[in-house]
């Protein structure tokens, strides 16, 4: 089995760091990682490259592939990774976000072998700030028991976190419509498309991504929730999403 990580950068020097060291030290050995970049202006080219070395001379399996140029924003660079991606399942980890101990792509194979013809291999997250220090546990948490229906509910599993079988996913491009949550549009669309073809989604059970704040969605919030509300009444129907959104409210407001 081959897992490829696609981790998509522009001028992402700093951040680049701790997310190629987060593979290099994975225990799994069939490993592709691609660094779409778009072209940037710093030395993150620099930074890949010099990681692309220290992987070959380790000799552990992993294949590190560099591409860089113009891109028309996030999701158009992950939609050139899902073209050239070549493993058997595809995650997207971004510049800043880590995998959180050295067996976390061993633990995610072994459970997409638990079933056969697993789609989707899915599991916890932890909230980290940018230097990589813990703050606390994601807040949404799927459980064992998805299905497309339960992004009802808010995105229940994060993108980082989210294994897709590639044989669905190269089919399935992210929706250049949304700039800013196209991710969550995606996931459901692999996920209906699971259900369709009566393949498993499989719970590790355990933390395997580490989500570092201040990404793309953090930064536009109020432009991202709207799209979300566009995305669930495109998949749920407005009664669903209007009597969803009334409920966020609720739930938020009963926290504090």
């Amino acid at each position: 089995m081959k897992i490829s990580i696609i981790t998509i950068t522009y001028n992402a020097e700093k951040a680049l760091v701790p997310t190629a060291e987060s593979v290099l030290m994975q225990d799994f050995s069939n490993i592709e990682h691609l660094i779409i970049d778009g072209l940037s202006k710093d030395s993150t080219i620099d930074v890949a490259e010099e990681y692309k070395h220290r992987n070959d001379v380790t000799n552990n399996g992993h294949e590190v592939i560099i591409m860089s140029e113009p891109d028309h924003g996030i999701y158009d660079a992950m939609n050139k990774g899902l073209r050239k991606a070549n493993g058997d399942f595809i995650v997207f980890l971004n510049a800043g976000d880590t995998l959180p101990e050295k067996n976390t792509i061993s633990s995610v194979a072994k459970a997409a072998q638990t079933q056969a013809n697993v789609a989707v291999v899915y599991g916890d997250t932890n909230i980290t700030d940018e230097n990589g220090t813990f703050l606390r546990h994601r807040r949404l948490h799927p459980g064992s028991k998805l299905t497309w229906q339960s992004f009802k509910y808010g995105m229940l599993v994060c993108h980082q976190a989210f294994y897709a079988r590639r044989e669905i996913a190269k089919d399935i491009h992210y929706d250049l419509q949304y700039r800013h949550s196209a991710d969550v549009d995606w996931c459901i669309r692999i996920m209906k498309e699971a259900e369709r073809k009566k393949m498993p989604l499989v719970y590790t059970g355990s933390v395997i991504a580490n989500f570092a704040i201040g990404g793309n969605t953090t930064q536009n919030h109020r432009d991202s929730l709207k799209e979300r509300f566009r995305i669930m009444y495109h998949h749920y129907g407005i009664v669903t999403t209007i009597l969803m959104h009334c409920w966020f409210v609720v739930r938020a407001v009963a926290k504090r």
